[in-house]
């Protein structure tokens, strides 16, 4: 009699690397800081490497933060606000993992740090966890590993914050990151128009005008962006989005003046969310999406064409990861 299917026979493989999985995720828990500075470094030579995509499986499997990202032009004041969440989340005694991505440097390749440098958080503190990445040649103002760094991270604290680069148009890629978007612009940035154009009118949940101190040029933004939503603003929603929160408010980080309103909008957005199986459904529908770009950045469109051609289906079943699909699918292709 045969030992089993072909099934059965892979179940116990499986098991061993979920297990494995498990035990890893528990000791980066365990381990604080050092261990998931670590886990990070070790995903971003290793990518592929078994004891990685366990991890990740394993995290992926046990989200536990509510994911927000802070996306907008340079000199927006990204930065300065990121901070000022950090401290009100903290007051909350909210755990935080932090992902800011920098510019590159242009003779190493790595993040130049400004972001981080910018940030006054307590070393001590073993309730935050600040990562700066570089955005090497990424146009969507988001890291290569930022979406596995997030996972991660998401299995780990309480909220995360991802602050992208800071590139005007081209940061898309945040909204397939996060939850929660929240749209960063300052007064004297623009008319209703120049949002349009911006590209990213329609990507933020939360929309905030940041520098309110400015007084009367921050009013006139806030009602240019005001206008601006409502005219991207879509006929018919679809019916997963009917009743989704957008705010659009004015916040100064340097008074802390609405940065209380911006932390009750991110949330009450969440708490939209987590409604039936809204969250579910969109952090799925993210990971579909990172694991196609994923496969076209390694095999190329043809490839990613040769796969669809023959078969292979692309959507991930509730609860399948996304990491390990990616490197078994970019080696069948006979990608890297």
């Amino acid at each position: 009699m045969a030992d089993g299917t072909e099934s059965e026979r892979q179940e116990g493989p499986q098991t061993d690397r979920a297990a494995a999985g498990r035990r890893a995720l528990a000791a980066v828990r365990a381990g604080g800081k050092a261990a998931l500075a670590r886990a990070l470094a070790e995903l971003e030579q290793s990518p592929d490497a078994p004891a990685t995509l366990a991890l990740l499986d394993a995290a992926y499997a046990a989200p536990r933060a509510r994911v927000v990202g802070l996306t907008g032009p340079p000199g927006v004041g990204k930065s300065t606000l990121l901070g000022r969440l950090i401290a009100g989340y903290r007051a909350r005694a909210l755990t935080l993992g932090v992902i800011a991505v920098d510019p590159s440097s242009k003779r190493s390749g790595g993040a130049l740090l400004g972001d981080r440098v910018r940030l006054a958080t307590d070393p001590q503190d073993a309730g935050i966890f600040v990562r700066s990445m570089a955005a090497r040649d990424r146009l969507g103002g988001l890291a290569d590993v930022t979406m596995a760094a997030m996972v991660l991270m998401r299995a780990l604290y309480d909220r995360v914050l991802i602050e992208t680069v800071g590139v005007g148009q081209s940061e898309t890629d945040v909204a397939g990151a996060a939850d929660t978007v929240v749209f960063c612009v300052q007064p004297a940035s623009g008319d209703a128009l120049q949002f349009m154009k911006a590209g990213i009118i329609e990507i933020p949940h939360v929309s905030v005008v940041t520098k309110a101190d400015m007084g009367a040029p921050a009013r006139r933004t806030l009602g240019d962006l005001k206008a601006a939503l409502a005219l991207a603003a879509p006929a018919a929603a679809p019916e997963d989005e009917a009743g989704e929160p957008r705010d659009v408010l004015a916040v100064s980080a340097t008074t802390g003046a609405g940065v209380d309103d911006l932390m009750a909008a991110v949330e009450r957005h969440g708490d939209w969310l987590n409604e039936g199986r809204r969250l579910d459904r969109r952090r799925r529908a993210q990971a579909e999406a990172w694991l196609r770009q994923c496969l076209r950045d390694r095999i190329g469109r043809d490839g990613l064409h040769r796969l669809v051609a023959a078969g292979i289906d692309l959507h991930l079943a509730p609860g399948v990861s996304p990491f390990a699909r990616l490197a078994a699918l970019a080696r069948a292709a006979g990608g890297s």
